[in-house]
């Protein structure tokens, strides 16, 4: 059995990533200081599980690395400072704290016996300043050169916080996989992101006008099982060593009005869209070449943008809007 180790594990991609470990025998520890994870009825429930321990656990200390085990096979990194208000509230605060993480997750993995993988999830944000600069070929592949935004810019430091953690990765002398995640979505996701944030003003609207930021701004969105099945896979590959990935869909990209036209019809309302200004800082788009993650592992979609749709709705309408559930972020 593999025993594997997820920082940042309360939160919504590390508690979907757990149970897809989970489910092909793997043993897991969460790690997490739930400064903005939730110990919900789910993670309550899922932390009964055979298999699974929860460690709570700040690993911005230095002497929380002391307190780790030696026999991980795996290491998935997520612990970060995530989230446009807490970036822009907060700029001096990600960089420094993400480079601790990154620094102190490193420094685990540097105590290990026996560690076949260091998973450390970077960010598709690193293609921001290449898109702003020159013109960013989509579907995005992973050699794509990356440039800098202006350094003064908030949103900025949460992108360049990421880009130091991929170098760091490259030359600490441990075995690393590197994934760039697109627009994953899915139940038990933060009610801040785009998606869960788009059905929360469905769901609450009683004017018939629904407000929009950035309608022109095109996406592609992938369901949170389908992400951590190919994670899973490329961490577990002896190809996708030492290598970077995007993890997403390359094929389904959309409009945001488009989206939230989609999300109206699933809730059998009516009501129109009163588009606004884009969101300062904000990719006009993002779609993923995943090529290069389809050459090495068997797998392709099993979600669709409307299943998948309709499977985050039903867990919200249930757990959280008419439920007294805080969601993670």
């Amino acid at each position: 059995m593999k025993k594997t180790l997820i920082t940042g594990g309360a939160g919504f991609i590390g508690y979907h990533l757990a149970k897809n470990l989970l489910a092909n025998d793997y043993k897991v520890d969460l790690l997490d200081n739930f400064s903005r994870g939730v110990m919900d009825d789910e993670l309550q429930m899922f932390s009964k599980e055979k298999n699974i321990k929860i460690i709570n656990l700040d690993l911005s200390r230095t002497l929380s690395v002391e307190q780790i085990d030696n026999n991980y096979d795996y290491i998935f990194h997520l612990a970060a400072i995530v989230g446009v208000k807490h970036v822009m509230d907060n700029p001096y605060k990600v960089l420094d704290k993400n480079v601790i993480l990154n620094k102190n997750a490193l420094s685990i993995c540097g105590n290990q016996k026996k560690l076949s993988r260091f998973i450390f999830f970077s960010t598709s944000e690193v293609y921001a300043g290449t898109l702003q600069n020159f013109e960013l070929t989509f579907p995005t592949e992973e050699s794509t050169p990356l440039s800098l935004p202006n350094l003064k810019d908030r949103r900025t430091t949460y992108m360049l916080s990421k880009i130091y953690g991929e170098s760091m990765c490259h030359n600490a002398k441990v075995p690393f996989t590197i994934i760039r995640p697109h627009n994953f979505f899915g139940p038990r996701m933060g009610l801040s992101h785009v998606i869960p944030e788009i059905m929360k003003k469905i769901y609450d609207n009683k004017k018939g006008v629904v407000d929009v930021f950035s309608i022109d701004h095109k996406r592609t969105f992938c369901f949170i099982d389908d992400a951590v099945e190919i994670i899973r896979l490329l961490s577990e590959s002896k190809l996708a060593k030492n290598e970077v990935y995007n993890v997403g869909v390359q094929d389904e990209e959309i409009r945001i009005d488009e989206l939230v036209n989609k999300i109206i019809n699933i809730f059998g309302k009516d009501i129109s869209i009163n588009p606004l200004p884009g969101t300062p800082g904000s990719p006009k788009r993002r779609c993923p070449s995943m090529v290069k993650a389809f050459k090495i592992i068997p797998y392709r979609h099993r979600f669709d943008l409307d299943k998948g749709l309709e499977l985050t709705l039903n867990w919200y309408e249930k757990n959280v809007f008419n439920g007294n559930q805080e969601s993670a972020l």
